[in-house]
């Protein structure tokens, strides 16, 4: 709904359950033991980059905890590209190619139409930079090794 407050509550409702499933009354469905205060912040994160409010998706983003590029390739992938569209987004093209090389070497390791899908939404946020270099670089880098483009 392109509303950063619905989300801000929602988020927070969100966090008061998942505190309660964490009580473990007995309830709760098997699925949700997965589901842990960092992936709720990197879900966070991301609905925060979706709403162009990069300092608010970079603040969940220091609460998602680090995954091993090994055991979730496709995962970490995908969290690069869309913490490299958050910089970009705080007008960071440095550190957002910084991040978006390291997502496209992450995802060359893995099929998924879906992690291409973040890739080529990171490519679209590099359009104000497009006459970059860096920039040209690394959409031709994305064209060559994952077969997106912008």
């Amino acid at each position: 709904m392109n509303d950063p407050k619905a989300a801000s509550r929602a988020l927070s409702a969100s966090e008061s359950l998942l505190e309660q499933a964490k009580s473990g009354s007995g309830d709760d469905p098997a699925w949700i033991d997965f589901y842990v205060h960092s992936r709720l912040a990197a879900d966070a994160a991301e609905i925060f980059r979706d709403l162009k409010t990069p300092q608010a998706a970079l603040g969940w983003n220091r609460q998602a905890a680090a995954m091993p590029p090994g055991a979730f390739t496709r995962s970490v992938g995908m969290r690069l590209a869309i913490v490299a569209t958050t910089h970009l987004q705080a007008r960071d093209l440095d550190r957002g190619l910084e991040l978006g090389h390291q997502s496209v070497t992450v995802l060359a390791r893995v099929r998924s139409a879906r992690a291409k899908d973040y890739v080529r939404e990171f490519n679209t946020a590099l359009s104000p930079w497009r006459l970059e270099p860096a920039v040209r670089e690394f959409v031709h880098r994305t064209r060559k090794e994952l077969g997106v483009s912008a």
